[in-house]
């Protein structure tokens, strides 16, 4: 184990990063783009956007569950790269074998709890009749994943975290290829498989996370010595996971921000009818492309930071994210300008019905001007986490969702205009975008500033 992030040319060393996670982000986002295309031509057997609506009805409580679980990653990676920066081997390890029971623990209880309250929750969402019926019959499979899921994503976070991003990068892809293959012989019952329909999608997931989780586990343990499979007292092991939760609560809050605003613009959306919802899910699901390279420099950013702070090397963490801002608004503009002039050749292969193709091309020619403050927004946030301050980043999660793309969507919803929904979500995220960038350059100023005093 080293701290890797610590030495070198900061530019060229977070653009060779980048680089080798782009298959990483490509799968992150190959996963809801193959399951959304697969579902989407289940024609024949359901209603022609019920499928995709339905896809759409679970946005919410899988990105709610996936934000718990990503919360515990960052409560174990932060410390653990923190740890490596400080040259400090043994803290390492130990924080992360303890985290990584708290997060197995922690993943068989949400299970058990999704599963008992599956219809309740998704019909107080507005899902009903054939569109509720496949979100129950999805989520019923999907929640034997949490420990599958959970298990990938910290294994893979602390395979960044220790610098081996290599092959974090080839294991998330490999999983991502294991779901796309499986998905058509899940969901169609292709050769001797029995046609699950869209409980298929859900399986093939499960089978994809388990086999990198699995794989990912095995080689912290054997090549990094950061996994130790033998007992630690309590009271230490205890010491640790308030260690992992003093990251882990705020970074999950922080992300529940997420799910709980796309629940409230879901739940809006719903009452234009599903079209509008088949339209504004394929739209969501599409744009996550365009963040396929500047998540690749991401992916790294808290690790880079957490290490040079844990090593007081506060001036490589300012150029290191002044760098990150300046390349995620230059991408991702020019990413609007391709996704826009594309958006009504695109729609008709995500949408059956030509109201819901309609919506998804007025969805992506209106909201994808404010990818590049996503992107900022999120890396202002990585940066407060990394810095040891993972309740700022829970707050900045917070001022986006509940300042403004609740309230601004809320106004639109309230004169009946979609288009409207589209525009509101475009002012919060150039909003967040500028007020985060802002913030966290004001932060890491101060820490220059103190540590020349």
């Amino acid at each position: 184990m080293a701290a890797v992030y610590t030495q070198g040319p900061i530019a060229q060393s977070m653009i060779k990063t980048a680089l080798a996670m782009i298959p990483a982000t490509l799968a992150l986002s190959g996963y809801n783009l193959v399951d959304a295309y697969f579902v989407g031509q289940m024609v024949g057997r359901t209603a022609a956007d019920a499928p995709m609506a339905a896809m759409g009805f679970t946005l919410p409580v899988v990105m709610l569950i996936g934000c718990l679980f990503h919360g515990l990653g960052i409560g174990v990676s932060a410390p653990a790269a923190q740890a490596l920066g400080g040259n400090k081997l043994e803290r390492a390890a130990k924080g992360s074998s303890s985290g990584v029971l708290m997060i197995m623990l922690v993943s068989i209880l949400t299970a058990v709890i999704g599963m008992s309250c599956v219809r309740s929750v998704f019909s107080s969402f507005g899902a009903a009749g054939e569109v509720l019926d496949l979100v129950i019959e999805y989520m019923d499979v999907w929640y034997f994943g949490c420990f599958t899921a959970s298990i990938a994503m910290a294994g893979h976070g602390l395979l960044i975290s220790v610098g081996d991003n290599r092959m974090a990068s080839t294991l998330m892809m490999t999983g991502m290829i294991i779901n796309a293959l499986l998905d058509p012989f899940f969901i169609f019952g292709w050769g001797f498989f029995p046609a699950l329909g869209i409980r298929g999608a859900a399986l093939a997931t499960i089978f994809a996370q388990a086999t990198g989780g699995s794989i990912s586990m095995y080689i912290l343990w054997r090549k990094h010595h950061l996994l130790r499979f033998r007992k630690i007292p309590f009271p230490e092991l205890r010491n640790y996971w308030i260690v992992t939760l003093r990251y882990a609560i705020p970074a999950s809050l922080g992300m529940l921000m997420m799910p709980v605003g796309m629940t409230v613009i879901t739940r809006l959306t719903a009452s234009f009818g599903t079209a509008a919802m088949a339209g504004c899910t394929a739209a969501g699901r599409l744009e996550t492309i365009a963040f396929v390279i500047p998540m690749s420099l991401g992916m790294t950013l808290t690790p880079f930071i957490a290490q040079n702070y844990g090593a007081r090397r506060y001036d490589r963490i300012k150029e290191g994210l002044i760098f990150a801002f300046k390349f995620a608004f230059v991408f991702l503009f020019a990413s609007a300008v391709l996704f826009a002039l594309l958006a009504r050749f695109i729609a008709p292969h995500f949408c059956n019905s030509a109201e819901a193709q309609d919506v998804m091309a007025k969805c992506i020619m209106i909201s994808v001007w404010g990818l590049s403050g996503v992107e900022i927004h999120r890396f202002a946030g990585f940066s407060y986490t990394g810095c040891g301050r993972p309740a700022a980043a829970a707050m900045l999660n917070g001022m986006r969702f509940l300042l403004f793309l609740i309230p601004f969507s809320l106004v639109a919803w309230y004169f009946r205009s979609l288009n409207g929904l589209f525009v509101a979500r475009l002012a919060a995220d150039v909003l967040s975008g500028v007020v985060g960038a802002f913030l966290a350059l004001r932060t890491i100023n101060a820490l220059i500033a103190k540590r020349k005093k």
